[in-house]
């Protein structure tokens, strides 16, 4: 049994190792490495050649981890604020099971109920295109209502109004919370920038392809110097894939992406 856990555990391992891959390296990859090599052959065939300096790559590269950098702080950011949120929503329910003398296990479930239709509701909201937004908003500012409302029953079940005040500071940090994930999701790499990148690694092979023809034509192996536009082209277009991926930390695609389970935290509730 334990063996086959292992075995269960390494294929696991595999299977996302190959997923990351597959993300990294897609059919872009592949294209615009043949489109390279055909360039190569060309500039070779008509004698096209050029001694560039390699250091010029490093023009497109460092925009491109710039960007991967500001999307990873982005990610490590809306994990903190998705973290406080969950932590003031855990504070929340444990002062209405806690701290009150007239407690039921009816106001547990109503608290779970609105905190999974509020993370569910966020989880909608990242998840679809932002042309939806506005719909989605409406939703989670009507589940932080419901939630208000729920913190103002407290005073009604004989909490004092200093602990039922600690109660509502719990749902100004939640709100809190969300608006900065919102934003997050909203406001991410400038655009020029990412224009900027996208343009040069797309022309980059092509742009250089005088250079690895001088390369064919002067050096005694030739498959190697074709080999350096596909180098290249894998280099530049796996960071930009990387760089798509980390964008938009909530959209599911990615192996890094940030997955809100709304049914996991209300289960955990009673741990």
């Amino acid at each position: 049994m334990e063996l086959k856990k292992k075995i269960n555990n390494r294929i696991n391992k595999v299977v996302r190792v190959l997923k990351s891959i597959k993300l990294i390296i897609n059919m872009k990859t592949i294209l615009l490495s043949l489109l390279s090599i055909l360039a190569t052959y060309i500039c070779v065939k008509y004698n096209a050649t050029g001694d560039f300096p390699l250091t010029l790559v490093s023009l497109v590269i460092f925009p491109i981890v710039f960007s991967i950098g500001g999307a990873y702080t982005r990610r490590e950011n809306a994990l903190k604020h998705y973290g406080s949120m969950k932590a003031h929503g855990r504070a929340i329910y444990l002062a209405s099971r806690d701290w009150i003398p007239t407690h039921s296990a009816s106001e547990d479930t109503q608290f779970k109920h609105i905190m999974f239709n509020l993370l569910a509701s966020c989880r909608e909201l990242f998840h679809n295109s932002e042309m939806q937004i506005d719909d989605k908003e409406k939703e989670v500012y009507s589940f932080f209502s419901e939630l208000s409302i729920f913190i103002k029953q407290f005073r009604d079940r004989g909490l004092n109004s200093g602990e039922v005040s600690r109660a509502n500071a719990f749902l100004s940090k939640m709100f809190d919370s969300f608006e900065n994930m919102k934003h997050i999701y909203q406001y991410r790499t400038p655009v020029t920038l990412r224009a900027y990148s996208k343009v040069f690694i797309y022309l980059m092979p092509f742009l250089f392809a005088p250079y690895f023809a001088h390369l064919v034509l002067n050096e005694s192996n030739t498959s190697l110097a074709y080999i350096m536009p596909v180098f290249l082209t894998f280099i530049l277009v796996s960071l930009d894939n990387i760089q798509d991926h980390l964008e938009n930390p909530f959209d599911q695609v990615g192996e890094d992406d940030i997955k809100i389970n709304a049914e996991k935290f209300i289960e955990s509730l009673d741990y």
